[in-house]
């Protein structure tokens, strides 16, 4: 079975050699995803608003590759104050409150840049949503 990788065009994914998307069959994997949009970190402070940025970006990267978002089965949260956790969950609550994955949400000493609030993951299997 061959992979597919598939990029977002950020810049710094052929510097730290990643993809945004890689497909296999009919599983995806998508890679940590904050609220960067244009290279800027969005909404600095506010978490929902960068939860709902990052999982609008899983989104968009999942249907590139063929998928939707009741196919993810699994979502990780990394967040760097976990007392946050509800804001933060509800809006993870509001892509996927019917769909239901199996989820993490971790607290993190710090991500990549300091105005960053949340990273997601998410992994997809094709059909799951039923």
């Amino acid at each position: 079975m061959t992979a597919v990788r598939l990029g977002s065009g950020a810049p710094w994914e052929s510097v730290v050699g990643y993809s945004r998307v890689v497909v296999a069959g009919d599983s995806a994997w998508v890679s940590g995803t904050t609220a960067t949009v244009d290279g800027a970190v969005a909404h600095p402070g506010d978490a929902a608003a960068q939860t709902r940025v990052a999982l609008a970006t899983i989104e968009r990267a999942l249907a590139g590759a063929g998928f939707a978002l009741g196919d993810v089965v699994r979502t990780r949260m990394f967040v760097t104050d976990i007392s946050r956790w509800e804001e933060i969950g509800r809006v993870h609550g509001e892509f996927f409150g019917d769909i239901r994955p199996a989820t993490s949400m971790v607290q993190v000493a710090a991500l990549i840049d300091p105005a960053m609030l949340i990273e997601i993951e998410a992994d997809a299997v094709r059909g799951a949503g039923g």
